[in-house]
C-alpha cells in the first residue's frame, strides 16, 4: 500500500510538472472516447491536496483489505475500480472529468463494512464496526451532493461497488454435519 500511495504522489508530481496535462485522462461523463479513463482515473488527482485527502484512508483500508491475500485484494480493487468507473461514466454531470482514488477508498470502505457480516466471522464484524466508527460519518457526507467540486457520484458508485464486491466474494459457510436426534 505504501508503494501504491507513493505512486499516486509521483503521478501527481508529474501532472503538476506538466501543467496538469494528465488531468485530461480522467473519466469524461458519457464520452465514449474517454472510456480508458476508467483505468487511469484512480491514479490521477486534481492537486496535492486531493492526493493527501485520499492517502491515509487508502493506506489503512487497503492494508486491512490486503490482509486477506494479495490475489483477493487485487481482485477486489479491480472490481471496485471497474464498477466505480463505469458508474461515474454513466451518471456524472455532463461536460465533467472525474479523477481520484476516492471511489476506490469509498469502495474499500463498503467492502470492509459488509464483508464481516456476510462472512459471519467475529473478527470481520469487529473490523466492519471499527471501519464504520472511524470513517462512517465522512462516508455519509461524501455521498451527498453538498460540494459542486467533489464527485459525489464517484463516491456513491465506489461505495456501491464495494458493497457488491463484498457480496460477490463472500465465502460460503463450511458444511456442517447434520444433527440427528
Amino acid at each position: 500500500m505504501l508503494g501504491w500511495v507513493a505512486l499516486l504522489w509521483v503521478v501527481e508530481a508529474v501532472d503538476h510538472a506538466t501543467g496538469h496535462a494528465l488531468d485530461a485522462y480522467g473519466i469524461p461523463a458519457r464520452d465514449p472516447a474517454g472510456l480508458s479513463g476508467i483505468l487511469f482515473a484512480p491514479f490521477l488527482h486534481f492537486g496535492f491536496g486531493h492526493v493527501a485527502a485520499n492517502s491515509i484512508p487508502l493506506l489503512v483500508l487497503g492494508f486491512v483489505t490486503a490482509l486477506s491475500g494479495i490475489r483477493r485484494f487485487l481482485a477486489v480493487c479491480g472490481l471496485i475500480v471497474l464498477a466505480d468507473g463505469i458508474g461515474i461514466w454513466l451518471i456524472a454531470w455532463p461536460n465533467t472529468i472525474t479523477a481520484g482514488a476516492s471511489g476506490l477508498v469509498f469502495g474499500l470502505f463498503g467492502y470492509l463494512l459488509v464483508r464481516g457480516f456476510v462472512e459471519r466471522k467475529a473478527l470481520g464484524i469487529a473490523v466492519s464496526l471499527g471501519v464504520a466508527f472511524v470513517w462512517g460519518a465522512t462516508i455519509v457526507v461524501g455521498v451527498l451532493p453538498t460540494d459542486a467540486t467533489v464527485s459525489w457520484q464517484g463516491h456513491l458508485c465506489g461505495l456501491a461497488a464495494g458493497i457488491a464486491t463484498a457480496l460477490w466474494f463472500r465465502r460460503p459457510a463450511p458444511d456442517r454435519p447434520a444433527v440427528l436426534s
